[in-house]
C-alpha cells in the first residue's frame, strides 16, 4: 500500500514538472509574429519608442546578422529606417536601412550612409557589406529584411530608427519633436542586450538566458550537491535517523523538478538561437536529464535495508548520483561562458561550490572521527564482556575445583 501511494505520488509530481516546463516554454515564446516565407529569427525584442520591433539571428562563425525591422503604425506614404552607429553616435554617422514607396508604386529597400543632420537618405553603400536587403509593407506596417556583415571584432553597436513623410521623391525630415529625437540606444547581437542611451535594458532573450542559468545553478548545481551532503554525513549521527533521509530526498526531488524547468527554458533557447551552437553544453544537459530522471524513479524501487538486491542498489545509486554532482557543477561553468560576460555570476557559484566542499572536506573528517571513535568504544564494550565471561566462568570452574 505505501508503495502504491510513493508510486502514485512521484508519477504525480513528474507529470506536474514536465507539464510546468511545457507551459514555461510554450509562454516565453520569443514573438507571435509569422513573417511570410517562414522566415524565423532567434531574438525578437520591441524598439521602445515608435511602435518599432528588432528581430535577428547572430551567425558567430561568420560574424554576420540577418534581420527584420519593423515599423507599424504608419501608411506607405511614408519612409522608415533603421542603422548602425559603429563610432557610438547617433544620427550624425549612422548606416541606416531604409523603405518607402516609390514613384512606380513599388516598396524599395536600399541603404543610406548619414554623414550630417542634414541628410536626405541618399542611397550609398556602407561602411560595412549589406549583402541582401529588401522590404514590404502591408497592415500599416514596413518591414526591412537585411543581411549585415559586421565590422570584425565586436558585436555591440549603437542604433537609430525613424520615420518620416515622403514628398514625391523626396524623404522629408522626420519630427524634431517627441520620440523621433529620442528614438536611439545600443544593441549587442551576441547577447541579445538591448540599452537605451547606452543603458542595458534586459531583452526578452537575455531575460530567457538568465532564467535558464539561474533555474540550472540552483538546482542542479547547488542543491543535488547539498541533498548528497545531508545523505553522507547526517546519517552518521544516530539522533539524525531518519531526518537525514527526508532532508535527502525534499533536496533531490526539488533539484528535478526546477532542473526540468531549467532543462525546458535551455531546449527552446536553443531552438530559437539558430545559428548558435553550445553543443557541449547541450550534449551534458541532455544526459544530465536522463540520469535525474533515473535517479528519481530508482526511489520507487529502492529495496529494504535487509533486502539481499539492496547492496547493488546502493552501488547503482551512488555511482549515478556523484556522476550527476559532478556533470552538473561542470555544466554550470559551461552554462556561465555560454553567457559571455556574466563574471558576477561565476565568481557567486564558485564561492557557493568553494563553501560547499569546504563543508563537506570538514564534515568528512569529523564524520570519520566519530566513527573511528565508535567503533572503538564498541570494540572496547565487546572486550570488556568477553573478559568478564571468561573470568566469570574461570572463576566458577576455580570454585568448584
Amino acid at each position: 500500500m505505501d508503495r502504491l501511494v510513493t508510486t502514485l505520488l512521484f508519477s504525480s509530481f513528474l507529470l506536474f514538472s514536465l507539464f510546468s516546463t511545457t507551459s514555461y516554454a510554450q509562454s516565453q515564446n520569443c514573438s507571435a509574429f509569422a513573417f511570410r516565407n517562414n522566415r524565423n529569427f532567434a531574438t525578437c525584442n520591441p524598439l521602445p519608442l515608435l511602435n518599432s520591433v528588432l528581430h535577428w539571428s547572430y551567425h558567430p562563425e561568420n560574424h554576420t546578422v540577418d534581420l527584420a525591422y519593423r515599423h507599424r503604425g504608419i501608411t506607405d506614404s511614408d519612409w522608415v529606417a533603421w542603422g548602425l552607429n559603429i563610432n557610438g553616435g547617433r544620427m550624425a554617422g549612422a548606416q541606416c536601412l531604409v523603405a518607402f514607396k516609390n514613384s512606380s508604386g513599388q516598396i524599395q529597400g536600399y541603404t543610406a550612409p548619414i554623414a550630417d543632420y542634414f541628410t536626405q537618405l541618399r542611397q550609398g553603400s556602407l561602411s560595412f557589406n549589406v549583402p541582401r536587403i529588401e522590404a514590404e509593407f502591408s497592415n500599416n506596417e514596413y518591414i526591412i529584411f537585411a543581411s549585415l556583415e559586421l565590422p570584425s571584432g565586436r558585436t555591440s553597436f549603437n542604433q537609430v530608427w525613424q520615420n518620416g513623410q515622403v514628398s514625391g521623391q523626396a524623404l522629408q525630415a522626420h519630427s524634431q519633436s517627441g520620440d523621433n529625437m529620442r528614438s536611439f540606444g545600443s544593441v549587442d547581437f551576441a547577447t541579445g542586450r538591448l540599452g537605451n542611451d547606452g543603458g542595458s535594458s534586459i531583452t526578452s532573450r537575455q531575460r530567457k538566458r538568465n532564467v535558464h542559468g539561474v533555474l540550472n545553478a540552483v538546482s542542479w548545481g547547488v542543491l543535488m550537491p547539498m541533498g548528497a551532503v545531508f545523505a553522507r554525513y547526517l546519517k552518521v549521527f544516530k539522533s539524525a535517523n531518519p531526518a537525514w533521509f527526508y532532508l535527502h530526498v525534499a533536496c533531490q526531488t526539488s533539484a528535478y523538478a526546477v532542473g526540468v524547468a531549467g532543462w525546458g527554458t535551455g531546449l527552446k533557447l536553443g531552438s530559437d538561437s539558430v545559428g548558435i551552437k553550445f553543443t557541449t553544453h547541450r550534449n551534458i544537459g541532455i544526459t544530465l536529464f536522463c540520469l535525474g530522471t533515473l535517479q528519481v524513479f530508482a526511489l520507487l524501487l529502492r529495496p529494504k535495508p535487509d533486502h539481499k538486491y539492496r547492496l547493488y542498489w546502493n552501488i547503482y545509486h551512488h555511482a549515478i548520483g556523484y556522476a550527476v554532482i559532478s556533470l552538473s557543477i561542470t555544466n554550470v561553468f559551461e552554462g556561465f561562458d555560454a553567457l559571455n560576460g556574466q563574471k558576477n555570476w561565476k565568481r557567486a557559484y564558485t564561492g557557493v561550490i568553494i563553501a560547499l566542499g569546504a563543508i563537506a572536506v570538514l564534515l568528512e573528517a569529523f564524520t570519520w572521527f566519530i566513527v573511528i571513535k565508535r567503533k572503538k568504544s564498541d570494540s572496547n564494550k565487546n572486550l570488556q564482556n568477553g573478559t568478564n565471561g571468561v573470568n566469570g566462568y574461570g572463576n566458577g570452574t576455580h570454585q568448584q575445583a
